[in-house]
C-alpha cells in the first residue's frame, strides 16, 4: 500500500520538473472551460492513456514502443492543428470542414458552447501519448520491477497511481491558471491576445517534443530537481518502496544496501534505433567482412573517417587507445573509411594510411558511400556507439568530448556485463605530429580551404581560375585567409596540378599548425618542395614533414604538416615552391 501512495506522490511532484513544461500549454488550452466538461475529461484521458501505453511497454517490449512512436506523431499532428486554430481564426474556420472535424473539436474557442467532454477527452489522450515523464527513482523502480520480475496487475496499478498524481497536479495548475486568465480577460480586455499566446505556446511545445527536447535536455534538468526529493520521500516512508528504490540507485552506481540482491545494470543512454550493418563495403582491411549479427553481445564503436582529414587524424589516437584498452572487455571498433577525395578511394593509399597511423582494428572501405548513407551520416569524423543488442545509443560528430565518449563505452560495457565494476580512468594517448590535439590557448583563425574549383574559396591571384585548363598565375600581397598560385597550373574540380617546375602556392594564415593535402600526381614520381614563412626558412616553426630549412618531398598522396608555430600564434605568410612538376594540391587545414 505504501508503494501506491509513494507512486501517487511522485506523480504529483512532476509539476515542479522542467520535463512537464512541453505538455502544459496543451493543458492550458482548456483553462477557460468548465471543470467537469473541460479539465476533468482531459486529465482523465491523459492519465489513462499514459497508464495503458506504459503498461504495454512493460509487457510487450519493443513492439509496444514502436506502436507508441506512431501514436506520438499522430498526436503531434493533431495538437499542431490545435495550436494553429488558436493562433489564427482563419485556420480555425478552415479546419471546421468535415475531413478534419477532430482537429476542430480539439480547438479552443472563446464561445462556451464550443467546449465538449469528447474533445477534452481526446486532447487528454493526445497529451498522454506525448508525455515523457521524469523517470526518477520511483517510476524507475516500477518499470525495473516489471522488467526483472515480470509485469503483472500491480505494475499497471502503480503506473496508474503515478499518472493520477501527475494528473492531479496538472488539474490544480490549470484551475489556478484558468482563474488568472479569466481575471486578465475581465480587467485588461486581452482575451484574443491570450488565446493566441496559448496557441503559440502549443506550437512551440509541438516543436520541442518533435525535436526530442522532452526526453533529452528537459529530462536531464528534471532529474537534477526531483530525484533527490523522491529519494527522501522513499526513505521517510520506508517499507518495500524504500528498499526497491535503493536497489535502483545501486544499479546506477550508488551504494548497495546491506542484505539486498543485485539487479542488472541498465544504462540511461537513449535508444536511437537499430544500427545498420556494414553491407556495401567494397572490401575489408585488417579483418574479413563483419556482419551486424556476428557482433551481437558486443559493444561496437563505428568510426567514420577518411585518411587525409586532419580532424579524423587527431581523433585516431583515442580510437586506437579505446580499441586496445577495452578489447578484452567486449568492445569491437570498426573503422569505416569513406573518401572525401578521389585519391582516397585507392585501396593501396588506404593500406599505407592504416600502416602509418598504426590502425589494427577492422576497417570497412566504403568507397560507394553505402554504409555512410545507411547511418545517415554527414560528418568526418563521426562515431556511433552500438550496444550489445545492436541499438545505437550514442553518437558524436567532429573532434572533442573524448572523455564523454569513453564514459559511454564504459557504461554500455557495464550494461552488457550486468553490473558496474570499479571506476577506471580515461585513456591518455600519445599524440605527436599532426595527431597532436588543438591547443585551446592558441586557437586557429584560419579554416579549411579547398583548392579545386568546386569548393574553392579565398582565391586571390590577379588572374581568374581557368577551370580544367592550363594557365599562368601570379601572386600579390595577400590579406588574412586568402591564397594564390604562382606559375603554370591546371585547376581541376578537386585539386590544382602544377604543370611546370618552379610553381608555388601562398597563404596568409593565423594558426599554430598549417597542413596541406598534397600528392605526386598521376606519374607518382617524388616531388621536392621548399617552404618559407614570412620569406625565410621556418626554423623552429617547421612542421613534422619538413626540416628546419623548409625542405620536404611529396612521396604519396596524403596530408602533410608543414608549419607548427613554436611560440605565440600570430598572422604569418606561408609559401611553398615546388622544384619538380607534377605536384597536386587539394586542401589547406589548420590547427
Amino acid at each position: 500500500m505504501i508503494l501506491f501512495v509513494i507512486s501517487y506522490l511522485a506523480g504529483v511532484l512532476t509539476i515542479v520538473s522542467p520535463c512537464i513544461l512541453p505538455v502544459l500549454p496543451f493543458a492550458f488550452a482548456r483553462a477557460d472551460q468548465p471543470f467537469t466538461r473541460g479539465i476533468l475529461p482531459m486529465v482523465i484521458g491523459m492519465a489513462l492513456t499514459f497508464s495503458v501505453v506504459a503498461s504495454l511497454a512493460a509487457i510487450g517490449g519493443s513492439w509496444a514502443v514502436q506502436a507508441n512512436e506512431v501514436g506520438r506523431w499522430a498526436a503531434l499532428a493533431v495538437l499542431a492543428l490545435l495550436g494553429a486554430t488558436l493562433v489564427s481564426p482563419r485556420a480555425a474556420a478552415f479546419f471546421t470542414r468535415p475531413i478534419v472535424a477532430v482537429g476542430h473539436r480539439l480547438a479552443s474557442s472563446p464561445e462556451p458552447e464550443a467546449s465538449s467532454m469528447g474533445g477534452s477527452l481526446l486532447l487528454g489522450i493526445a497529451i498522454g501519448l506525448l508525455w515523457a515523464p521524469c523517470a526518477g527513482p520511483i517510476l524507475g523502480l516500477v518499470l525495473t520491477g516489471a522488467a526483472l520480475q515480470g509485469p503483472d496487475a500491480k505494475t499497471t496499478l502503480l503506473l496508474t497511481a503515478y499518472a493520477a498524481g501527475a494528473a492531479t497536479s496538472i488539474a490544480l495548475a490549470v484551475l489556478a491558471g484558468g482563474r488568472v486568465l479569466a481575471a486578465m480577460k475581465r480587467t485588461l480586455g486581452v482575451g484574443e491576445h491570450i488565446r493566441r499566446g496559448v496557441g503559440y505556446a502549443v506550437l512551440a511545445s509541438v516543436l520541442a517534443i518533435g525535436f526530442g527536447l522532452d526526453t533529452g535536455l528537459l529530462t536531464q534538468l528534471s532529474l537534477a530537481g526531483t530525484t533527490g526529493i523522491e529519494q527522501r520521500l522513499l526513505a521517510g516512508l520506508g517499507g518495500e518502496g524504500a528498499v526497491a528504490a535503493s536497489q535502483r540507485l545501486a544499479e546506477n552506481g550508488g551504494p548497495w544496501p546491506t542484505g539486498t540482491p543485485a539487479k542488472l545494470y541498465r544504462s540511461p543512454l537513449p535508444d536511437r534505433g537499430a544500427a545498420p550493418g556494414f553491407e556495401g563495403a567494397v572490401t575489408w582491411l585488417n579483418s574479413g567482412p563483419l556482419k551486424a549479427e556476428e557482433l551481437r553481445g558486443k559493444v561496437v564503436l563505428v568510426n567514420f573517417w577518411t585518411y587525409s582529414c586532419i580532424n579524423c587524424i587527431r581523433t585516431l589516437p583515442y580510437i586506437r587507445a579505446w580499441a586496445e584498452k577495452y578489447k578484452d572487455k567486449g568492445l569491437v571498433v570498426v573503422g569505416v573509411h569513406t573518401p572525401e577525395f578521389a585519391f582516397e578511394k585507392s585501396i593501396g593509399n588506404i593500406r599505407q594510411a592504416i600502416a602509418r597511423f598504426g590502425i589494427t582494428f577492422p576497417v570497412a572501405v566504403d568507397n560507394d558511400f553505402r554504409i555512410w548513407r545507411a547511418f545517415r551520416n554527414s560528418y568526418w569524423p563521426a562515431i556511433y556507439v552500438v550496444d550489445a543488442q545492436g541499438r545505437i545509443r550514442h553518437s558524436h560528430f567532429g573532434e572533442g568530448d573524448e572523455k564523454q565518449s569513453e564514459r559511454v563505452i564504459q557504461d554500455l560495457l557495464a550494461e552488457t556485463a550486468g553490473s558496474r565494476g570499479a571506476s577506471v580512468g580515461a585513456v591518455v594517448p600519445d599524440m605527436q605530429g599532426e595527431q597532436a590535439p588543438v591547443d585551446p590557448a592558441r586557437p586557429a583563425r584560419s579554416g579549411e580551404t579547398y583548392l579545386g574549383y568546386e569548393k574553392a574559396s579565398g582565391f586571390a591571384s590577379p588572374e581568374p581560375v581557368a577551370g580544367d585548363r592550363s594557365r599562368e598565375y601570379s601572386l600579390r600581397t595577400l590579406p588574412l585567409n586568402r591564397w594564390g598560385l604562382a606559375g603554370r597550373w591546371t585547376v581541376g574540380a578537386e585539386s590544382a596540378a602544377l604543370d611546370q617546375p618552379g610553381g608555388g602556392i601562398a597563404f596568409r594564415f593565423r594558426a599554430r599548425d598549417l597542413h596541406l593535402v598534397l600528392g605526386p600526381g598521376p606519374a607518382g614520381r617524388p616531388v621536392r618542395f621548399l617552404v618559407t614563412i614570412d620569406g625565410v626558412a621556418p626554423g623552429a616553426d617547421h612542421g613534422a614533414d619538413i626540416d628546419a630549412g623548409g625542405s620536404g618531398t611529396i612521396s604519396e598522396t596524403r596530408l602533410y604538416q608543414l608549419v607548427r608555430q613554436a611560440g605565440d600564434v600570430r598572422e604569418r605568410s606561408f609559401e611553398i615552391r615546388f622544384l619538380d612538376a607534377g605536384a597536386e594540391a587539394f586542401a589547406f587545414t589548420f590547427g
